[in-house]
């Protein structure tokens, strides 16, 4: 009985749509980094240059996040992200066509990825501002931990498409289905037909100081992004930008689109746990699984082996799901609907913002000390600040709201 209400939530017709469209474009997310990361190896045999391409995309998504909460904030959500899929759809069809062709270039994907990310920065900030638009606040933890599958799910499959393809192919046809999920999900988020939010005429600097406001006056809010501020630079380094250079060296291309389809069997994993405890403390939980992503780093420097790194990237994944569903619940229920996106845009600022610095810096450090010292470092920072969050009493204290919504 509790299983059934749970899923009561997929009656209404637009969170069957949001659903649908999520775990279309997680399909496609899932496939791209991998995609990428083997297209640029197969023109440069570098972690430089794929930290290069990484970069080059974080870099424009910091610098319009901003822009894409306000944004997000003003206009009707799924037109926003209706626009910004298109655009990173067509772009990524021509990644592929560059790749097929052999004319790619480290600086056209570069490019390319560049208005990939500007774009990524409207299309976060307004998808979390669906589901809380379209769903009573009691209602939001079973309607995003829902969503919260369906996005593993996705990613089991793209990761598993993902080494088929890179691994048999090459990695232009995974870019070209890529861009094929971007205009997919555009498709089906354009029918979302969303409650109007009430806003006030004011200009867009007066919108940036509502959503700091927000945003600072929150202390639970600002500790775990600066934590993730930091988390973000080491794991991007020793995982995505490392993880395939040492694939590549060990147990191969078509076991790291395994180890990726193993991270989304840990994501469903952890979503079916998150629908079924719903803990009464979001923060506390999701923080904890966090440290569940220490595993994989030790694993890269220790054990690169395709079997023992494919069942921490479970274990991550069942961690990184805890945490990703008590963070949106946190938010949708304690951050008033008008502002969600806002605030939002600034959670991601602060969380990516030092990104590009772990990107355009691991290839060198690694290059200085060694690819197994970089990951060592990195895991034993990754821990010490996990941990540290956690003794911050408003994130260990912040429940979860049960009945009535916020402001």
């Amino acid at each position: 009985m509790g299983l059934r209400q749970d899923l009561g939530v997929l009656r209404h017709r637009d969170v069957r749509l949001f659903i649908s469209a999520r775990f279309v474009s997680m399909l496609g997310s899932a496939i791209a980094p991998v995609a990428l990361a083997f297209a640029v190896l197969d023109i440069s045999h570098s972690a430089s240059a794929v930290g290069t391409v990484l970069a080059a995309r974080s870099i424009p998504n910091i610098i319009f996040l901003l822009v894409g909460g306000v944004i997000s904030d003003r206009l009707p959500r799924h037109l926003v992200i209706l626009v910004a899929n298109t655009l990173s759809g067509l772009t990524q069809a021509l990644a592929a066509v560059l790749v097929l062709s052999g004319h790619a270039s480290i600086w056209q994907l570069a490019a390319i990825e560049a208005v990939n990310g500007a774009a990524a920065a409207f299309v976060t900030p307004a998808m979390t501002g669906v589901l809380p638009s379209i769903i009573d606040k009691a209602d939001l933890p079973q309607a995003t931990a829902i969503s919260g599958f369906a996005r593993s799910a996705a990613l089991i499959g793209g990761g598993a498409v993902a080494g088929v393809i890179v691994g048999l192919t090459g990695p232009g046809v995974g870019l070209a289905v890529d861009a094929a999920t971007f205009l997919l999900g555009g498709a089906l988020i354009s029918r979302l037909k969303l409650p109007p939010v009430p806003r006030r005429t004011s200009s867009m600097f007066t919108d940036l100081r509502e959503g700091w406001s927000e945003f600072a006056s929150r202390q639970w809010v600002w500790v775990v992004v600066l934590a993730f501020g930091l988390l973000n630079v080491i794991f991007t380094a020793c995982y995505t930008t490392l993880g395939p250079v040492i694939a590549d060296n060990t147990f191969g291309r078509t076991a790291w689109g395994v180890v990726s389809a193993c991270f989304g069997a840990g994501l469903v994993a952890g979503g079916l746990l998150m629908l079924r405890l719903k803990p009464r403390y979001p923060l506390r939980a999701g923080m904890a699984g966090m440290l569940l992503g220490a595993p994989i780093i030790l694993c890269l420097a220790l054990f690169p082996q395709a079997i023992t790194v494919a069942v921490a990237a479970f274990v991550m994944g069942l961690g990184f799901e805890i945490f990703g569903i008590g963070w949106e619940t946190a938010l949708g229920q304690h951050v008033p609907l008008d502002k969600l996106s806002r605030v939002s845009s600034y959670d991601m600022l602060g969380s990516f913002i030092a990104l590009p610095i772990g990107q355009l810096t691991v290839g060198y450090l690694a290059a200085a000390l060694s690819v197994k010292a970089v990951e060592l470092y990195g895991v034993t920072l990754y821990v010490l600040i996990i941990v540290g969050t956690l003794v911050v009493p408003s994130i260990w204290k912040l429940r979860r709201l049960d009945h009535a919504p916020v402001g």
